[in-house]
């Protein structure tokens, strides 16, 4: 007879189910009332620690561009940076810098990096006016701009909005109440000057950002449960734009004109709804945001997950340009969503971007990056392109090549996705909502901490590995989510099955008493899905990865008298022009190879761990236009009968840097000029 080991609780995909419940968690910062009770709290910076893969991801930006932008951005991230009292760029950038090297630094425990961070912190902290008010310094009467720079700017909401973050991952690493009282006292300056001067007093982006803010308000009220900083909140509320409402009433679902919507600000957009139905209550905030992501997807969308933002919002064709902003972004909304609301939705499509979008943009060693990437891509130049912006050489592999703004935001997207891998949650157990290979150490129960390892080669493989480390015997909640891609999941407790129904895009919880070396093993088997897109091109995705075709690539280093620095670009070595054979297609006959061991380095050709194979044929008449990929054929495309079919070698989209994910299909057959008219 099969032993029983637990007993589960399973909550289906809805947003407000896992918040219904009426305990809060007792061990962290969480929310207080009257805000809404969130199913799931994230844990002190530190306490989860990165393996395998991720780590390597973070020991990369350690010793590429994110430990060390202060010398090699130094015109910027240098000495005379206005957040550290000089009089060089005293606005967003150095603030973004620190917003990745901050968690980076406290999860690796890295005494260098936090040393590097300390000093900018510490200027912020020492150099608080007594109105409340923190930041950079107005610069000196009759100083003359550099240019580049934002000095114009100083006293920009925006930019302290980013220096608050930095200063939240530093308060939940060290519990330094210095924080606590800038926080504060800024705050208070802002209930004064708010109503007067508001967040589109001094740019743009402060009133399109203002969820950022927001955000930060309601996390302090959850430490001093000040009731100002309600009145606070509704204050930033009603000066931010109107996310909700441009979320649900269609204004992202127009193609011409195009909405008049920058990318990040979408990204960052994505939050706002959220964050504020904690104190508000009304599904209808949360219930936009998925509206607008749909509205994004089906006008905008790629098989990635990105959308066509070039700047502006710019449709669906797999040659516009997606910022690596957008994606960082875009992630750090998707995290905040995931533990306010407890939809897995949010975990799926963090997942997506994190293992797809953002491993393309950034070369093997972190030492470059590429501002915007594109769906189908087969040659990066300097040259310009159907892009809202395309001067600078915005796809290009460079240091400032683009604008500066990713250069120095891109380093938050792998160190927030570990912090995020693992919750605290309200009845006092543990979450595991977003996988990788991990460690950490978290309060369950009455205050004990237990320490759990998490063994895995996902996202290529489909078994996940936690074992309990703790030698105390503790009985506390372990909630796991089922991804929505996953149709006949596996869960085994010390070898034994789990006799539950585990439904897809769920989270199920496991109440036991865990005792040392017990060993819960979760099996998400992968097949292969199919989407169509932009054309009637078709997406093939396996688990939580997209494919895309293997093409050989040609890195060449390049100058332009603009940038002092070299940059690469890349041209194929192989043909692209391709589209996937439609019998077979439907029929979905992809062989499918594994390599036996997957590197800590996956994320390039020669790494690819999984390799997907299934017949095509050229298509002579694709060709390049404007730099780009040309128009996608339509589908179905003709071609002649006797073109041989050629076995098309797909591999992991975050493994190439040239690609085409969104695939034409073609049959046999003689094309005649009638056929153009079906």
């Amino acid at each position: 007879m099969k032993q029983i080991y637990c007993t589960f609780v399973l909550y289906i995909l809805l947003p407000f189910s896992i918040c219904s419940a009426q305990s809060r968690n007792s061990h962290y910062i969480t929310n207080q009332a009257p805000l809404t009770i969130q199913p799931y709290t994230q844990l002190p910076l530190g306490d989860i620690k990165a393996e395998g893969m991720l780590k390597t991801m973070l020991e990369l930006q350690r010793d590429g561009l994110t430990g060390n932008l202060d010398s090699v951005y130094s015109i910027v991230c240098g000495e005379n940076n206005g957040w550290l009292g000089g009089t060089g760029d005293g606005w967003e950038r150095g603030p973004y810098w620190l917003d990745g090297l901050v968690p980076l630094a406290y999860i690796l425990d890295d005494k260098v990096l936090k040393q590097k961070a300390k000093k900018w912190i510490e200027w912020s902290l020492n150099n608080q006016e007594e109105n409340g008010y923190f930041g950079t310094k107005p610069l000196p009467e009759g100083f003359k701009k550099i240019p580049g720079t934002q000095q114009d700017k100083r006293k920009d909401y925006w930019p302290k909005m980013v220096m608050l973050k930095v200063l939240q991952q530093y308060y939940m690493a060290t519990g330094d109440e210095r924080v606590v009282t800038l926080m504060t006292n800024y705050f208070h300056f802002l209930l004064k000057e708010l109503p007067e001067k508001t967040l589109k007093y001094y740019t743009w982006w402060a009133e399109q950002r203002g969820g950022d803010n927001l955000q930060l308000v309601y996390w302090l009220y959850n430490i001093t449960e000040d009731k100002s900083l309600l009145e606070l909140a509704n204050i930033i509320y009603s000066q931010t734009a109107p996310w909700a409402e441009m979320f649900s009433n269609g204004t992202l679902a127009k193609l011409n004109p195009l909405p008049n919507v920058h990318c990040v600000n979408l990204a960052m957009g994505v939050k706002t709804p959220v964050v504020y139905y904690q104190y508000k209550k009304d599904s209808m905030l949360v219930s936009s945001v998925k509206q607008g992501l749909a509205d994004v997807k089906h006008v905008h969308g790629f098989a990635c997950g990105m959308y066509g933002g070039d700047e502006s919002m710019h449709g669906n064709d797999p040659t516009q340009g997606s910022e690596l902003c957008s994606a960082v972004e875009l992630m750090f909304s998707l995290e905040g969503n995931l533990a306010i609301t407890g939809d897995m939705y949010y975990a799926d499509y963090l997942e997506k971007i994190a293992y797809n979008v953002l491993p393309t943009q950034h070369d093997d060693e972190f030492k470059t990056k590429q501002y915007f990437q594109q769906a189908n891509q087969i040659k990066i130049t300097y040259h310009e392109r159907n892009f809202f912006n395309s001067d600078d050489g915005r796809l290009v592999y460079g240091l400032q090549t683009g604008y500066p703004c990713c250069l120095t935001n891109m380093h938050q997207g792998w160190p927030k996705f570990v912090q995020n891998l693992w919750f605290a949650t309200n009845d006092n157990g543990i979450a595991a909502l977003v996988y990788g290979s991990s460690s950490v150490k978290v309060k369950v129960a009455g205050g004990t901490e237990v320490e759990f390892t998490e063994t895995t080669d996902y996202p290529f493989k489909n078994t996940i590995e936690f074992t309990y480390k703790t030698k105390k015997s503790v009985a506390f909640p372990f909630h796991f989510r089922i991804p929505g891609w996953c149709r006949n999941p596996i869960a085994k407790i010390n070898g034994n099955n789990v006799d539950v129904d585990l439904q897809t895009g769920s989270v199920a919880i496991i109440n036991r008493t865990w005792k040392k070396g017990d060993n819960l093993i979760l099996k998400f088997p992968m097949e292969i899905r199919t989407s169509g897109w932009a054309e009637n091109a078709v997406a093939i995705e396996r688990g939580p990865l997209l494919y895309a075709l293997k093409i050989k690539e040609e890195w060449q280093q390049k100058t332009v008298k603009r940038f002092k620095d070299p940059f690469y670009e890349v041209y194929p070595k192989s043909d692209w022009n391709y589209g996937i054979y439609r019998p077979d297609f439907d029929k979905k006959n992809f062989e499918i190879t594994e390599v036996d061991e997957i590197t800590d380095m996956p994320w390039n050709l020669e790494n690819a761990p999984i390799t997907l194979h299934i017949n095509g044929k050229q298509i002579e008449q694709w060709k390049e236009y404007n730099h780009s990929a040309g128009k996608s054929p339509r589908s179905t495309y003709r071609v002649p009968k006797e073109k041989p079919l050629v076995k098309l070698e797909l591999i992991p989209y975050g493994c190439t840097t040239l690609r085409i994910s969104q695939f034409p299909l073609v049959k046999d057959g003689i094309i005649y000029k009638s056929d153009f008219l079906e």
